[in-house]
């Protein structure tokens, strides 16, 4: 039946009708550009059926666009819509067998090609509003490219604005271009650029929000009050924008800063319907003179005011735009293109000639990209890769674009197919997983059909369908100004605290509760008062209904309401795994020095290094929790998210566990697992999910967790499953390590690498624990029982010789003490070599000469080493070493006896000719294998310290070994130890007590100890301290017994001598008979025994009676003595006083302290009756240094070098001045000796009393 067409003359296009239909016979494709209103987009389907085309498909970008065109041209053709001319959008068809002309939207047409991939269907394809360059428009020029070769009865017919149009004509070969004017009035331009300093870096939104650009739209709509009656369109950039230009607007038209009859409109798309319908009456309330309309981007080309005469526009818009580096689609405000800025001035000419104020400059306009950027270079490509690879088209980097996108864009895109399990990517191809193929059959955005495939795991697929149903259309929660708040109320009741997803749910079964129970009239009623959009609930509801059907051939059902939280949240979550977000840990802050309780940070770190906060209006701003998920990241002001909820981190390694990124560090054998564990981190996009987890090492690297359990628990024995083999193995493994270190062969002992490859030999592959080891040995034991049984023989190649024990003994025996030796090979530590282990109540009475002689075997070295520390002039004698060494340990004794040092220089002094001392050989320079270690012990064997000195040790213990001693000794001899005795109360002292501890014998001298003014009797460790302590205890009970004769004394001396005297350290005269009469006693005993030991009462009362006999005549000849003294004394200070203290202050310090020194406390008993006279000499001696030092300075300085070498000895070998009361008898003759060395020194004239040197003074200190 012919359709009767006929074309409306007004319509610029039916001008050109003839040349069209002409330009469509002759070119397979045709490009018409007109501006809005001239009627291409409904005329050229009614020219394409007059040429007999018979099958048209018209794509429109928008769903209510193409069911109004379908409308319009059905009108026109008079035909019944649904019949020759029908329209399909998303899951709706009205068209029949008999449509000849159907409109659809353009993704329609996009998905036809999966089941018609030639579009064989039609003969003609008609591309309206191509200028959009949607990312389906430019995806179906793309196809159409190369479909078109293929079909060349196909006619393709792109109509676009007049949006640069040989872009399309160029893509297509150069096809032509019908260019159709618009029905427009001559346009007036005025620029009113804002005067606001623009930087670069500033915030956008601060930008286009500030208060310049609403005064600069006050100012401009003052500047129109002027003009002829019309409606005013305001362009803004954005909702709160427009919110606070409405705001300032209204209030000037109050204050009369603008005309009162004013009425200010918004228009944005989260408008309720009633009040965008608002803007399209005529005069919405009576006595309003102009509309001042405040409108986003939606009113360039979308819709068409009425009665438009004046258009004020700022230049920005929120447009859509996809960032690379965040992996988010932003709304930036951005500065709009010269087209768009076109379009936006071609509202004001439409009825009328009208004005346009620009507030920005001509300079700036011309200075703006010519076009706004198409789609597919502003936004994420996931869909259009999933459907190239649905359709099987290759590359997409070679699919011929009208504009390829961004190779960065086109890698996110796969990036999130690839998150989503969707493809399987190669460099040269992309396929589908059947993951993919799903997702490819779901019509909406591929994270969303990931949710719904997902939720099939769960049962929860109604819920999950409700939440992405509602993420794909406009929220129908509406918030109108003037009842904001009331909004929010009633809006709070289906809030999840916990998450946005489950707020819509909520909202979804409140609706379908309350839609089962009212009418439909009434439903309508509660969603305009509870401010819920009818429209968008209606369409929700559409959504969830058609989605219902299409995904049935999945596998996916509608089942009752469930409640499954963490079942919604899992299959959401596996369609926004890159859109997670952990929270940021507040960095630690102090206040004096304290730290500080850090509130809970807001913001997020997510994928990829993104930070993030929850948007203000989600139900999560309030409480933040650790971790969310976001279905939309959208950066404004700052990167923000839109739509969360709280997630389990946990959740995302399960759901996405190939994308995880695992790594293992710290591997190691854990005793109490009985298995090699390892510290796993897992990541994901750069965050992390598990810092830190405890795995079994064995599921990653099974051979090395083999390795980590052979050495830890059969080498090492660090396990609980104790085997018989095993305390075999340690028996053995222990006997050859001490045969290997007495050889001091290291060498021969069975490391871990030779145990180690044993059991390698022998234990399978596959055991790698405590339990695989046990499962497995409890089998092959009853076969080979002996298997993991070591034997010298299979542990090592080289075998180990028992020492001999003679060379290397085990135990060292002397003088009744038998001691264990134990030998270690530690090259550089003081345990290398022999060690002996001494109870420290032995300890005391021990001497070192015996033991430098060490164990024979180890002899001969030592003996090589000790020629080799000999000074170079007497080892030049005596080379080589070692050859030398084997002619002097022939001449040796094999039992010590003893000094080393002293018998080898005998014996080499005897063999080379020259003179050899024993100080010679340097102890110090021979490594600590060759010197004894001397480790003491308790008496539970417990190691109190070990040294390579045996006098440093006995000096450290010498209280604890007395007290050990006394221990031992008042076994036998209880309450032997007195304190404060009054005097010699006692018949005999024994002078030793011996007794047994152990295999040891312990000797206890008992002694008189003088402690301030009280003797008491205790029992000393070692004779060398029974002798340094007894004769001072004795001498003070003998000057207790005498008569002070200090009166009688003092009566007879001259007042020269009391002067004397006087001037000496005593407290009194009295005080210093005292001193005398000990000086005496002491002079006594050391008559009576060398020793200075006295035992029994009847030698006491000799040596009693001798100084009660002497103490007379030796009081006076010590008084004279003294005077000397003191006048020698009065002298060395007057020369030190006199000297010039400046230049020699050093030397004059040091003088004044020798002489206080010599001369203080108790000198007399301190120096001793028989050295008393030598005291003048020492004192003039320093009289004359200071003297000559004066003279010669340089030659008194060599002096004091030499001097400095004998004080340095002296002060190694423990001596110290002034004299201890208890010193050795070496420490005393050196004390002497010193000062005999400085009179040498500084005063030779005065003659010393025995020859004396540094040398001699170092051998007396030798013993």
């Amino acid at each position: 039946m012919a359709l009767p067409i006929t074309y409306p003359d007004e319509l610029p296009v039916s001008m050109l009708r003839a040349e069209i239909t002409e330009a469509i016979k002759k070119h397979q494709v045709v490009v018409v550009a007109g501006a809005t209103g001239s009627g291409k987009t409904t005329q050229i389907p009614k020219m394409c059926l007059e040429l007999g085309r018979t099958s048209i498909a018209h794509t429109q970008p928008r769903r209510i666009a193409a069911r109004s065109v379908a409308e319009r041209i059905a009108e026109e053709l008079k035909v019944e819509l649904g019949q020759e001319v029908g329209y399909q959008v998303r899951f709706t068809d009205t068209s029949s067998k008999r449509t000849r002309v159907k409109v659809m939207t353009d993704g329609i047409l996009l998905n036809a090609m999966q089941f018609d991939r030639d579009l064989k269907q039609y003969d003609t394809i008609i591309i309206d509003e191509a200028h959009e360059r949607s990312l389906n428009i430019d995806f179906l020029l793309g196809y159409l490219k190369q479909l078109l070769p293929r079909r060349p009865d196909l006619k393709l017919i792109i109509t676009s604005a007049t949006i640069d149009p040989e872009s399309f004509s160029r893509h297509f070969d150069n096809a032509p271009i019908i260019e159709v004017s618009g029905r427009t009035f001559p346009i007036e331009i005025r620029y009113r650029p804002v005067n606001q300093e623009r930087q670069e870096a500033s915030d956008p939104d601060q930008e286009t929000t500030a208060d310049d650009y609403i005064d600069a739209v006050v100012s401009a709509l003052r500047e129109l009050q002027a003009e002829p009656d019309g409606d005013v369109l305001v362009f803004l950039s954005g909702e709160s924008e427009i919110r606070d230009a409405q705001e300032v607007i209204t209030g000037a038209s109050v204050s009369g800063a603008l005309m009162k009859q004013l009425e200010v409109l918004p228009l944005y798309g989260r408008l309720s319907a009633s009040e965008q319908h608002r803007v399209f009456d005529q005069r919405s309330k009576p006595g309003v003179k102009r509309r001042i309309i405040l409108a986003t981007n939606v009113a360039e080309t979308s819709l068409t005011i009425p009665n438009i005469k004046y258009v004020i526009d700022a230049g920005t818009a929120r447009i859509s735009r996809y960032s690379t580096r965040l992996k988010v689609q932003r709304l930036p405000i951005e500065a709009i293109s010269q087209a768009s800025a076109n379009q936006r001035a071609g509202r004001a000419g439409r009825t009328s000639p009208g004005t346009v104020i620009r507030l920005y400059s001509e300079e700036d306009f011309k200075a703006r990209p010519e076009f706004t950027d198409p789609e597919i270079l502003r936004t994420n490509l996931a869909a259009v890769i999933l459907q190239a690879a649905n359709l099987g088209l290759g590359d997409l980097a070679k699919f011929p674009f009208l504009q390829p996108p961004d190779a960065k864009g086109v890698k996110d895109g796969r990036g999130l197919l690839l998150e989503l399990g969707a493809i399987k990517a190669t460099e040269s191809e992309i396929s589908l997983t059947p993951l993919g193929q799903q997702i490819a059959r779901l019509p909406i955005e591929p994270r969303f059909a990931r949710m719904l495939l997902e939720s099939r795991q769960h049962g929860i697929t109604r819920e999950v369908l409700i939440v992405t149903a509602g993420l794909t259309i406009q929220d129908p929660r509406e918030r109108p100004v003037e009842n904001r708040e009331r909004a929010d109320l009633l809006h709070s009741r289906f809030t999840d605290s916990g998450s946005d997803f489950l707020t819509l749910v909520n909202l979804w079964n409140y609706l379908e509760d309350q839609q089962q129970q009212l009418s439909g009239s009434a439903f309508r009623r509660l969603c305009r008062s509870e401010h819920l959009n009818f429209l968008r609930i209606r369409e929700w509801q559409d959504l969830v209904r058609q989605l219902s059907s299409v995904i049935k051939p999945l596998g996916l059902s509608i089942g009752p309401k469930r409640v499954n939280p963490e079942g919604i949240h899992k299959s959401i979550l596996s369609g926004l795994i890159s859109q997670i977000g952990l929270r940021v840990d507040p960095k630690p802050t102090f206040v004096n020095g304290k730290p500080q309780r850090a509130r809970p940070s807001r913001e997020y770190l997510g994928a990829n290094g993104k930070r993030f906060f929850v948007f203000p209006g989600s139900a999560l701003a309030k409480k933040p929790p650790a971790a969310i998920m976001s279905a939309e990241l959208v950066e404004t002001s700052q990167l923000f998210a839109r739509m969360n909820a709280s997630i389990d981190p946990a959740w995302v390694e399960s759901l996405a566990a190939e994308l995880c990124n695992r790594s293992i560090s710290d591997p190691h054998w854990e005793k109490s697992q009985g298995a090699a564990i390892a510290t796993e981190r897992v990541t994901i996009f750069g965050l992390t999910l598990v810092a830190a987890r405890k795995v079994q090492y064995s599921r990653h690297d099974a051979l090395h967790a083999r390795e980590l359990f052979i050495r830890h628990a059969l080498v090492a024995g660090e396990w609980d499953s104790k085997q018989g083999f095993e305390r075999e193995n340690r028996k053995l493994l222990e006997q050859l390590e001490s045969e290997a270190e007495r050889a001091r062969r290291p060498d021969l002992i069975p490391d871990e690498e030779d145990q180690f490859r044993f059991f390698n030999n022998r234990v399978p592959l596959d055991v790698f624990s405590t339990r695989s080891f046990e499962g497995w040995w409890r089998k092959a034991k009853l076969e080979k029982p002996q298997l993991l049984n070591m034997t010298r023989a299979n542990l090592k190649e080289v075998s180990i010789e028992a020492p001999d024990e003679n060379e290397f003994p085990g135990s060292w025996i002397t003088s009744g003490h038998q001691f264990e030796l134990q030998y270690r090979f530690a090259p550089g530590e003081i345990e290398d070599g022999v060690n002996i282990s001494i109870p420290v109540a032995v300890l005391p009475s021990l001497e070192a000469a015996e033991f430098d002689w060490l164990v024979p075997g180890m002899r001969l070295e030592l003996v090589t080493e000790l020629l080799r520390s000999l000074p170079k002039a007497i080892r030049r004698n005596a080379v080589p070493a070692t050859d030398w060494a084997k002619k002097l340990l022939a001449e040796l004794p094999e039992q010590p006896s003893g000094s080393l040092v002293e018998r080898l220089a005998a014996d080499l002094q005897a063999q080379i000719g020259a003179r050899v001392q024993g100080t010679d050989f340097d102890f110090e320079k021979l490594p600590p294998a060759l010197r004894m270690t001397y480790s003491v012990i308790d008496q539970k064997g417990k190691q109190l310290a070990s040294s390579l000195s045996l006098a440093e040790l006995q000096q450290r213990f010498r209280e604890q070994g007395r007290v050990e001693v006394a221990k031992v000794a008042t076994k036998l001899h209880v309450e032997l130890e007195r304190q404060d005795l009054p005097g010699w109360d006692f018949e005999k002292l024994p002078e030793v007590l011996t007794t047994t501890s152990g295999n040891n014998t312990v000797n206890a001298y008992p002694s008189l100890v003088l402690r301030g003014s009280k003797v008491d009797l205790v029992v000393q460790s070692s004779k060398d301290e029974q002798i340094r302590q007894h004769r001072f205890a004795v001498a003070e009970l003998v000057k207790r017994e005498i008569p002070n004769p200090a009166k009688y004394v003092e009566s007879h001396l001259k007042p020269e001598e009391k002067l004397a005297i006087s001037a000496l350290s005593y407290q009194s005269f009295g005080k210093f008979v005292e001193d005398v009469i000990v000086a005496l006693a002491l002079s006594e005993i050391e008559l009576k025994n060398s020793e200075g030991l006295i035992f029994n009462r009847a030698d006491f009362e000799s040596i009693r009676d001798s100084v009660q006999a002497k103490v007379l005549e030796v009081c006076f000849d010590t008084v004279s003595s003294c005077a000397k003294i003191s006048n020698a004394n009065r002298d060395a200070l007057r020369a030190i006083s006199s000297a010039k203290a400046i230049d020699f202050l050093s030397e004059l310090s040091a003088e004044k302290q020798h002489i206080e020194q010599l001369l203080g406390g108790n000198f007399v008993s301190a120096t001793g009756l028989s050295r008393l006279p030598r005291l003048p000499v020492y004192l003039r001696a320093i009289e004359v240094r200071v003297n000559k030092l004066q003279e010669n300075p340089n030659k008194d300085r060599l002096a004091q070098a030499e001097l400095n070498q004998a004080l340095q000895a002296y002060e190694s070998a423990g001596g110290r001045l002034p004299l201890p009361s208890h010193a050795s008898a070496e420490i005393v003759r050196a004390r002497w000796l010193l000062e005999e060395l400085r009179v040498s020194l500084f005063a030779q004239t005065l003659g010393t009393s025995e020859p004396v040197s540094v040398q001699r003074i170092r051998k007396v200190l030798a013993g």
